[in-house]
């Protein structure tokens, strides 16, 4: 199921409180960026972010779920109308994503 560029949206104004975000449209769903890392995406209207340590110290109870099919699991971020919530989870991921690949 695609998302929706209105879930798009909401999800960018709850993420305003930081830096240096971006996306990247990849079919019908989006790929979240964090200072040119990727943390997650939202997929199906759905806001999933990587399982890293730091996100699952924060979000104990989340729920894994696939993005789309044949994709690793991603945690699913429930409390997405709380931007410290989100600015603090996503500044605490950071340094445990993995650096963007080079382009050739």
């Amino acid at each position: 199921m695609a998302s929706s560029k209105e879930y798009l949206d909401y999800i960018l104004e709850q993420l305003s409180e930081l830096d240096e975000i971006t996306y990247k449209a990849m079919m019908g769903e989006f790929i979240i960026y964090f200072r040119g890392k990727i943390v997650g995406g939202v997929y199906g209207d759905r806001f999933l972010v990587k399982p890293v340590k730091a996100a699952k110290s924060m979000m104990p109870e989340a729920e894994l779920e696939l993005p789309y099919e044949g994709a690793k699991e991603m945690l699913l971020v429930d409390n997405v109308e709380n931007k410290e919530f989100l600015k603090e989870l996503l500044e605490r991921m950071y340094d445990e994503l993995p650096a963007p690949k080079k382009k050739k």
